[in-house]
C-alpha cells in the first residue's frame, strides 16, 4: 500500500474542513502558475513554507519528495540557459548563458517548489478516501472519482498478482538475460497480469452488486464547516488576494 504518512496527525491543518483545503490549494497553485513578477512568486514560495510549518510534517519525509522535483530542475537549470536565446551573461567558447534562460529557471523553480509544497501540506494531510469525497463533493464526474479511488485500492493487488507470478518464474529457474527467451518469458508474464486483473476485476463488480452496489460510494465522516473553518477560508483568500495584488503591481 501507498503510506500516507501525512495524513494523520494533530496539526491545525489536519483538522481544517478538507475541502476548504482542496479548494484552497488549487486556487493558490492556479495563481503562483500564472505568476511572473518575483516579488509574488517569492511571496507564493514563503506561503508554502508557512503552510508546511502549519501541517507539523516530518521535514525528512518532506525533503525526499523535493529532491525528486529538484532531479528535474536541475537538468533544466543545465540546458535552458544554454539553449534559450537572450542576453548574453557570460560565454563559455561557443557557448552562451542567456540571462532570459536563468530567470525561466528561477521563475520554474519557485513555482513547481510552490506547488509541491502547498499540495504535500494541504492535499497529503487527508486520506484517499476523503480525498474522493472532496472530489465528488466539487462535482467532479462521479466515474471518475470510482476510478481513482478503485484503482487506489487495486493497484496494490495487482502488484501482488505480478510478484506472484514473478516468484513463479524463478522456481522454474528463470533468470533474465538479453535474450529472446527473456524477451518471452516477459511478455507472457504481462500478457497473463491483464488476464489475471480483468478476471479479478470482474469478480470484485460482481460481489459489488452482490452487496447492493448502485454507482455510488459513501463517506463515513460527517464534515462540518466551522467557525475556525470559516476564520482559516478568510485568512486563506486575503493570501491569495495580496498574492494577485502583488502580480499586477509587478505588471504596472
Amino acid at each position: 500500500m501507498i503510506e500516507e504518512i501525512f495524513a494523520t496527525g494533530d496539526s491545525p491543518l489536519h483538522r481544517c474542513d478538507p475541502r476548504s483545503r482542496v479548494a484552497f490549494a488549487t486556487l493558490l497553485s492556479f495563481v503562483i502558475a500564472v505568476s511572473e513578477q518575483f516579488p509574488a512568486l517569492w511571496l507564493g514560495l514563503a506561503y508554502s513554507l508557512i503552510l508546511l510549518l502549519m501541517a507539523r510534517l516530518h521535514l525528512r519525509e518532506v525533503m525526499k519528495r523535493v529532491l525528486i522535483l529538484w532531479g528535474v530542475l536541475i537538468f533544466l537549470w543545465i540546458i535552458l540557459p544554454l539553449t534559450f536565446e537572450g542576453e548574453s551573461l557570460y560565454r563559455i567558447g561557443k557557448l552562451n548563458l542567456s540571462r532570459e534562460g536563468f530567470l525561466l529557471c528561477a521563475r520554474i523553480s519557485l513555482k513547481s517548489n510552490s506547488i509541491l509544497l502547498i499540495f504535500i501540506a494541504l492535499v497529503t494531510t487527508m486520506n484517499f478516501s476523503t480525498l474522493g469525497y472532496v472530489l465528488n463533493f466539487f462535482r467532479i464526474p462521479e466515474k471518475l472519482v470510482h476510478l481513482l479511488l478503485l484503482t487506489y485500492r487495486y493497484i496494490f493487488v495487482i502488484e501482488q498478482e505480478y510478484h506472484r507470478l514473478l516468484r513463479a518464474a524463478r522456481i522454474r529457474s528463470f533468470h533474465p538475460k538479453s535474450s529472446l527467451h527473456t524477451y518471452k518469458t516477459y511478455a507472457y508474464l504481462v500478457g497473463m497480469l491483464f488476464v489475471r486483473a480483468s478476471a479479478r476485476a470482474e469478480r470484485v463488480y460482481q460481489a459489488m452488486k452482490c452487496r447492493g452496489f448502485h454507482g455510488k460510494f459513501y463517506c463515513l465522516q460527517e464534515f462540518t464547516f466551522s467557525r475556525t473553518d470559516r476564520i482559516w477560508t478568510v485568512s486563506a483568500l486575503t493570501g491569495i488576494a495580496v498574492l494577485i495584488f502583488m502580480e499586477l503591481v509587478g505588471n504596472l
